[in-house]
């Protein structure tokens, strides 16, 4: 009676709710209920959840816990190893027995939010016996009716399943596809457990579950801000900008990576406003168009970031549109503001907020501008954290990690996975101004102690040229993407540093990530697996015959386009598959496992001869001939020969005939070797690391690089003869 008494008491304190595909709790017969593990208590959660005749099995150090050991009385609890066959076959005989059994694969709790190693054992009994697998999310945090703040645990059923493998397999391969099936059903449920809340709504949270006076974000000043700091400045700035700028209206933000780059950015969201990330490497004609895209009308910038960045230029030619500085609004906070600051909002943050819905557009971001003029991406709060929830599935990350952020926030990379992740999951973060400062970068990432490393191919190639062995010595995780990883890079770190780069695969509709290699699920040359959640499909291309275009349905996709023909207008996401549907643009292959390889972008497929050649296998094939230089592919008319391939690359001594010599080697046709080769000093970038295609373009059909082409073409011959 005491315990009964005591279990409704703490449901009650702990706010214990139940949400999700509830009716599935009443299925009868055998069942194997798999749930993640984020603390000691999941058990007496879950058999408080499912009745007294569920049979919990649960690892040593939860079962023992002194709480749940005693509220667990009276029920029937197995300690279990997942490591050891007695486990297994304990389990196996209580699904033959009919039982509902709650198990827990990880078997040890995990950091809230993160992943963790699967023991195969529950995923073989599930695939030997055939029995249903409900999944279970088990959550801790803010669960306050309408949206009040509050500490509480909430359990996401989703739906019943099965594990059914094709027969004949080998036992290995069994076990491996069983473990894998249950991975990935785990990982969809988290993600459809996430909180359908604003982004500061999700700092708010953040905030309440690690403590406001927990240090969270460093930048280039090296002072490490509390989340109490954070939500101040969000909070203050946000009260200011109000004042500025209308209800809805959408804001440009032109900042560098600073810790008032984010409470700007959490402000605007905060009271209603929706930012928008000015790319300001791209030049003063570029952030022209997408400011006119989008409808921007205030921006916020800095007189100190101006004048370092010297982008007097870039604001004469937004000049249409109101600046608004940071060193002057800070001087326009009253006494009012503070009395309202310091008694109301910081007390009760939601309360004093206009964030809107989880639905909203919380944030524009623009395409890289890498293949035309840039357009605005509308983001929802709920894209957004869609796309952290799926990131956080995939690859584990927790309050003892710092993640190393040198890309711009206007990129959806640097943005939404490197910035505003860390911020909402609870982990350390520094943040860095220039990505282009290749020996500095190193070295914060060893006196910082930082465990998770971010950048481009590009960038990351730098790194780890200019880097000692020790500079990386903490880092767990480098994470590639925005590029094509080169495997020059892979090598280095593999060798240098003794670390696996994992690459991600996405684009700033998706923010940003569609895919993403991990430990536990990685392929050389591919860029892992479809993150959990996302749908696709493949469209054939005349003229390809591997592969095919890629279009995604995900819950992390954008609401639409800002274009410069329709100002201020959103153009609803489509393809030709329908709404909801989104073109990624590239040509991809996916094997029988589920990974992922590019093969390359659909508009850098040249027709030479008549037959489609990928201009990334143009690339791939100079990297074999000299992997320690840059390289770029891109296409130029010839009068006589229609379009040609032209190669740029660093290395001067690259010419046709190694690259005949390397497509013999590896088995490639002779319309892999470019037709052109350009030699320069080094290859146009834009400020997020990406090659600049477009001004590769220019080159290539400048009259300038016209007797290199005849150059190339009356090599030809000689190439041919000497490779053969």
């Amino acid at each position: 009676m005491m315990v009964a008494m005591l279990t409704r008491l703490l449901r009650t304190a702990f706010r214990l709710r139940v949400e999700g595909e509830v009716r599935e709790l009443t299925a009868a017969g055998p069942l194997l209920i798999v749930a993640n593990h984020p603390g000691p208590l999941d058990p007496w959660v879950l058999a408080t959840v499912f009745g007294e005749d569920a049979v919990v099995m649960s690892s040593q150090a939860s079962a023992r816990h002194c709480l749940c050991r005693w509220l667990l009385r009276g029920r029937e609890v197995h300690e279990v190893d997942w490591s050891l066959a007695t486990s297994v076959r304990r389990l196996a005989r209580q699904v033959a027995q009919g039982h509902r059994v709650v198990v827990f694969p990880e078997n040890r709790p995990i950091s809230p939010g993160s992943a963790g190693k699967l023991y195969q054992a529950p995923a073989i009994v599930a695939a030997r016996t055939g029995v249903r697998i409900l999944p279970i999310n088990i959550r801790y945090g803010s669960v306050g009716a309408g949206g009040r703040p509050g500490r509480g645990i909430t359990v996401t059923v989703g739906k019943l399943t099965r594990i059914e493998l094709e027969a004949g397999l080998p036992a290995r391969e069994r076990r491996r596809q069983a473990t894998d099936r249950m991975l990935s059903l785990l990982q969809l449920t988290q993600v459809l457990a996430r909180p359908r809340q604003t982004l500061f709504d999700a700092l708010v949270d953040a905030a309440e579950q690690n403590g406001r006076s927990t240090a969270i974000v460093e930048d280039s000043r090296q002072i490490e801000e509390s989340y109490g700091t954070v939500l101040k400045m969000s909070l203050a700035l946000g009260r200011l900008l109000a004042r500025e700028t209308p209800q809805g209206a959408v804001v440009g933000v032109l900042l560098p990576n600073t810790a008032a780059a984010v409470g700007t950015l959490f402000g605007l969201s905060a009271m209603g406003r929706i930012p928008a990330m000015l790319n300001y490497s791209s030049g003063p004609d570029a952030v022209l168009a997408s400011v006119d895209a989008s409808g921007v009308r205030v921006v916020v910038t800095s007189r100190r970031f101006v004048e370092l960045a010297r982008l007097d230029r870039l604001l004469k030619a937004i000049g249409h549109c109101r600046i608004i500085y940071l060193e002057e609004l800070r001087e326009q906070l009253r006494v009012t503001d503070k009395l309202w600051l310091v008694f109301w909002a910081l007390r009760f943050p939601r309360r004093a907020t206009s964030r809107g819905r989880h639905d909203d557009v919380a944030l524009v971001l623009f395409t890289s501008g890498s293949e035309g003029k840039p357009k605005g991406v509308a983001l929802s709060h709920d894209a957004a954290l869609a796309n952290m929830a799926q990131l956080a599935a995939a690859i584990d990350f927790c309050a003892a990690d710092k993640f190393l952020n040198a890309l711009p926030m206007y990129h959806t990379y640097g943005l939404i996975a490197c910035t505003l992740m860390p911020l909402c999951y609870g982990t350390k973060l520094f943040l860095y101004t220039n990505p282009l400062h290749y020996r500095i970068i190193p070295e914060i990432a060893y006196s910082r102690r930082c465990t998770y490393l971010f950048g481009t191919s590009t960038f990351l190639g730098n790194y780890a040229r200019q880097a000692r062995p020790l500079d990386f010595a903490s880092v767990r995780y480098v994470i590639s993407g925005g590029e094509k990883l080169n495997p020059e890079v892979q090598r280095i770190y593999h060798e240098k540093f003794g670390l696996r780069v994992l690459e991600g695969y996405g684009s700033t509709e998706c923010g940003p990530a569609v895919s993403l290699a991990t430990r536990e699920r990685f392929r050389v040359g591919a860029v892992g697996r479809f993150l959990a959640g996302v749908d696709f499909r493949l469209v054939p291309v005349e003229g390809i015959s591997e592969g095919g275009v890629l279009h995604v349905s995900s819950p992390n996709m954008m609401l639409g386009y800002f274009v410069l023909d329709r100002p201020g207008e959103l153009q609803p996401a489509r393809s030709e598959l329908g709404p909801g549907w989104h073109c990624m643009g590239d040509v991809v292959s996916i094997d029988g496992d589920g990974y992922v390889c590019v093969l390359g972008r659909l508009k850098r497929f040249a027709k030479v001869a008549g037959e489609m050649v990928a201009l990334e296998m143009v690339e791939r094939l100079a990297r074999e001939c000299s992997s320690a230089h840059q390289h770029a592919a891109t296409v130029a008319m010839s009068p006589d020969r229609g379009e040609i391939t032209v190669l740029f690359t660093t290395d001067a001594e690259l010419d046709r005939i190694r690259l005949h010599q390397a497509a013999r080697r590896l088995g490639l046709q002779d319309l892999a070797v470019a037709r052109s080769i350009v030699h320069v000093r080094s290859l146009p970038v834009l400020g997020s690391g990406k090659t600049d295609y477009v001004q590769l373009g220019e080159l290539a059909s400048a009259a300038a690089i016209r007797p290199s082409v005849r150059h190339a073409e009356s090599m030809d011959e000689r190439a041919t003869g000497q490779a053969g």
